[in-house]
């Protein structure tokens, strides 16, 4: 082979030398288009910029402008910050070290802990080592020489990657001279890509995640393309340590988790609760606006009934332990779905009362590991809003159509204007992975896309990533400080309504298989409360807020005063605190702003004369003496809109 032909982005067709590199094309385009060049894709797949083609292919360069470079450039990162550790502690062992949403890792084995001084430390190293220009190079080994080659490294958990995971050929990349890493890559060309990082944390990890692996120790960082970016995320992350649900949680009197207790168990504290049956309040009234019937289901059920379901065999490592009672083994329920489908089978469904739609905001119980709790948005026990619709296939486009307009008016309600859609569909059927036939998978996916249309959403396509029971759309918010959440989301499952024989008469008068549709909004109340805390800084707006208004008698004389103005905003609905205590009122007001509290009403003899009350806003401040019916009606109107301005 003496030339390649090569497919340009824009359709056109070039023959270049066999051996050509798509940093090569670049530098035909362009000298620019080179310099911006991160890596490339060839036939689709991504691939080194240095890599020489191997036969005919479309050829993109993908410069700083493509999100999939970022993941790229941040691996090569990675390495960086294996490559620094090596240099200032020659005796530490590698595992492995990928790419992550905002950054990247890596997992060492040494016995001393790295110090917040050690990250000075190998940042530095790693401003070196990027400065000296060297290569990222591939190579390709056979499987028992790289083998025979890491063991003489002293490398035991890259001979154990090797062993479960090589091909017979495998690749590995240098950095320069001195390091080598097993890897499938691609990476950058250059360390002199690399131009703003930054190391962030140290934290325990397992091997493997498994907990009776070696603990190992890992080094987060973040890589940007440019120092302003870098910038720009330091800030958001400073800004997003104060949000932290975690420390307004305890600074607000929300939540807490008891050691006691068990980690991944959280415990609702008065006003915490008082947030969170607000938010269960809210959605079950709108589940019964929209046509659900609300269920309530056990917290455990027999293990037979979680083999009946493939629970067992497909989740069961996620699920506690089982429980031996007098008459069977039990289970603590992940999931709710089952027990919603025993009560449509409970009874015999005409095509006529189709579609049945079964909504509970259900306790579940899952095991994760200890390294990957995380406050309210990683437990072990928590409440998920589902509901499962059962419908002909001809009513599931119009279904999913009703779910999806119902997760966008939960998110715009509680304060979330900015949100994107993911739509995860099969593999076509080229694998055995996916459950249902193809007529099926067309109907559901088509009854996603349709709606989505319909809505007039702009949805992202991930092909072959949906679960294996169904394809799905998922929905991600942006908060306030422009990080994204998984949230929503609704998904087919043609598994379960066989596994358990569900059916419908049709019109026919034949039995059919009733198509089920399952939708989580908040995805489950812990997470959505955590989420709102950090959303809103801890200072919900005044129809979430634990307590609306606080009033501050300025001296024990409007004591009296005070307490008939609670009792009057009381009767109104109004969640209202009185502060009595021998203080001064600036200390009150202090002390209130600090709670977040959205009003307070301070109380003095002049507001006793003239039946006024003189408000204060956490945002705003002095607000001026008003009416008291006037204060009512002001805090009636925000409390109905809902609209989280003050």
């Amino acid at each position: 082979m003496s030339e390649v032909l090569v497919t340009l982005p824009d359709g056109s067709q070039k023959a270049f030398p066999a051996g050509t590199r798509p940093l090569d094309i670049a530098q035909s385009i362009s000298k620019r288009l080179a310099e911006d060049a991160i890596v490339a894709k060839v036939d689709g797949n991504l691939w080194d910029l240095t890599r020489p083609l191997e036969g005919d292919a479309a050829v993109s360069i993908l410069t700083t402008k493509d999100p999939a470079s970022l993941e790229v450039y941040r691996h090569s990162t990675a390495h960086l910050l294996a490559g620094a550790v090596l240099e200032l502690w020659p005796e530490t062992k590698l595992a492995i070290g990928p790419p992550i949403e905002n950054g990247f890792y890596y997992d060492f084995d040494r016995k001393e802990p790295f110090t917040p001084e050690d990250l000075e430390k190998i940042e530095k190293k790693m401003a070196e080592i990027r400065d000296r220009d060297l290569t990222f190079e591939r190579k390709l080994i056979a499987k028992p020489e790289g083998l025979a080659k890491y063991e003489a490294m002293n490398e035991p958990m890259k001979v154990e990657l090797i062993t479960e995971r090589a091909d017979d050929i495998f690749s590995e990349y240098t950095m320069g001279p001195g390091f080598i890493d097993f890897c499938r890559g691609p990476h950058v060309p250059s360390t002199k890509k690399l131009k703003a990082f930054k190391l962030l944390s140290v934290a325990g990890a397992y091997w493997k995640g498994d907990e009776t692996r070696q603990q190992l120790q890992r080094i987060y960082g973040t890589a940007w393309y440019s120092q302003k970016e870098l910038d720009e995320f330091l800030k958001q992350l400073e800004e997003a340590k104060k949000r932290d649900h975690r420390k307004l949680g305890r600074e607000l009197d929300l939540i807490s988790i008891q050691e006691l207790a068990g980690p991944g168990l959280i415990f609702f504290h008065p006003k915490g609760a008082q947030v969170r049956k607000l938010i269960e309040d809210w959605m079950r009234e709108n589940y019964l606006a929209r046509g659900y019937d609300l269920v309530y289901t056990p917290h455990v059920a027999r293990r037979q009934l979680w083999e009946v379901s493939g629970h067992a065999a497909t989740y069961g490592e996620n699920m506690f332990v089982p429980m031996e009672l007098d008459d069977a083994t039990y289970q603590l329920k992940p999931m709710n779905c089952p027990f919603h489908i025993l009560i449509y089978a409970n009874k015999q469904y005409s095509y006529r009362e189709l579609p049945v739609r079964l909504g509970e905001l259900g306790t579940v119980y899952r095991y994760e590991r200890s390294g990957t709790l995380h406050g309210l948005l990683r437990v072990r026990g928590f409440c998920q809003d589902d509901a499962h619709i059962f419908c002909t296939p001809e009513q599931a486009e119009a279904e999913v159509v009703g779910c999806l307009d119902f997760a966008f008016h939960t998110l715009r309600t509680f304060g979330f204007e900015t949100y994107e859609a993911e739509l995860s569909t099969w593999d076509g059927g080229k694998s055995d992975k996916y459950f249902g036939s193809p007529e099926e998978w067309a109907l559901a996916e088509n009854a996603l896309k349709s709606a989505v249309e319909k809505l007039g959403l702009n949805v992202k396509v991930i092909p072959d990533e949906a679960a294996f029971y169904g394809p799905k759309i998922d929905v991600k918010l942006v908060d306030a400080i422009g990080r994204k959440w998984q949230l929503s989301t609704v998904q087919f499952d043609f598994n379960l309504p066989r596994r358990f024989n569900l059916s419908y008469i049709a019109e026919d008068g034949a039995k059919h298989t009733p198509t089920m549709v399952h939708r989580a909004l908040f995805g489950s109340v812990e997470r959505f409360f955590g989420i709102l805390v950090e959303h809103y800084a801890g200072a919900f707006p005044v129809w979430l807020a634990p307590t609306q208004v606080i009033l501050l008698p300025v001296t024990d004389r409007a004591n009296v005063y005070a307490g008939e103005l609670a009792a009057k905003l009381t009767a109104e609905g109004f969640r209202v605190e009185t502060d009595t205590r021998n203080e001064k009122v600036n200390f009150k007001i202090r002390e209130a702003q600090l709670q977040k509290i959205p009003y307070m009403l301070v109380i003095g003899d002049r507001e006793i004369d003239a039946g006024t009350v003189s408000v204060r806003n956490r945002r705003h401040g002095d607000l001026g003496a008003k009416p008291v019916d006037e204060f009512i009606a002001l805090l009636r109107e925000q409390n109905s809109s809902k609209i989280p301005i003050e």
